[in-house]
């Protein structure tokens, strides 16, 4: 039997165009995981400086280092001053981050950060801690620092802690929302439901969703549950757990 001869198959040869387009390919990649690395790392630092910031603006507020011996109140809050635009307000705690802690500045429409350390911003239209109403921020979920990249992780019962010259504010988390970004009803009084008058007090955080997108928002909400006299002291339960992860 007669051996069969394959016919081979010419060698096809690298053009200009080809190898161009591979090296365009190489340096897409390259260039995107750099840039991509980038955001990752600025948010990692910008988000440890405003941690710095507001450790060191909670401090100015009033000393860190007494626990209140009590418990928290639920009388009516005392009246909170109305903060200049872009001034620093008050700090966020959020156990369920870890060690979270974040500046509030006032103005968040647009999101403004006027100063490194403002990592979160006061819808200014909306109530202040503790007021009746809706006490609503805005935050970053990826650049600049990404304060609310985790919002997703709250569970219900979480609480949420805010500290301004005057008082602690203590809040729980009780639900969340997707919305589209017109949604401004999010923010009033009544949360989605503009039409009612407030009685009671919310707490509303704002922030984009998907992660690394402006095409719709996470809401998270929750409700008051308490408050102290800044002169009494940290809330015992937020003191416990900043002492645990020291």
């Amino acid at each position: 039997m007669l051996a069969r001869h394959r016919k081979r198959r010419p060698r096809s040869r690298a053009t200009f165009a080809s190898v161009f387009g591979e090296l365009l390919l190489t340096a897409g990649i390259i260039i995107g995981g750099f840039v991509g690395w980038q955001y990752y790392l600025s948010d990692a630092i910008m988000g440890a400086q405003q941690q710095d910031a507001a450790s060191n603006f909670a401090a100015s507020l009033g000393p860190l280092d007494r626990v209140a011996e009590v418990e928290l109140r639920t009388d009516e809050p005392p009246a909170e001053s109305k903060p200049d635009m872009h001034d620093n307000y008050a700090v966020m705690y959020i156990p369920r981050f870890g060690d979270f802690q974040r500046v509030i500045g006032e103005g968040a429409v647009p999101l403004v950060i006027d100063s490194l350390e403002q990592g979160l911003g006061h819808y200014e239209s909306s109530a202040l801690a503790g007021e009746q109403g809706n006490f609503a921020i805005a935050g970053h979920r990826n650049g600049l620092g990404g304060p609310f990249t985790e919002l997703n992780r709250l569970q219900v019962g979480d609480r949420i802690y805010i500290q301004t010259d005057v008082a602690w504010y203590v809040y729980e988390y009780r639900n969340a929302s997707y919305v589209e970004p017109t949604q401004i009803s999010v923010v009033a009084p009544v949360p989605d439901l503009p039409d009612l008058p407030a009685e009671d007090r919310y707490i509303t955080l704002t922030t984009c969703n998907p992660e690394w997108s402006a095409e719709g928002r996470l809401i998270a909400f929750g409700v008051l549950v308490g408050w102290l006299p800044l002169e009494d002291g940290m809330p015992s339960e937020l003191a416990e757990h900043l002492e645990e992860i020291a």
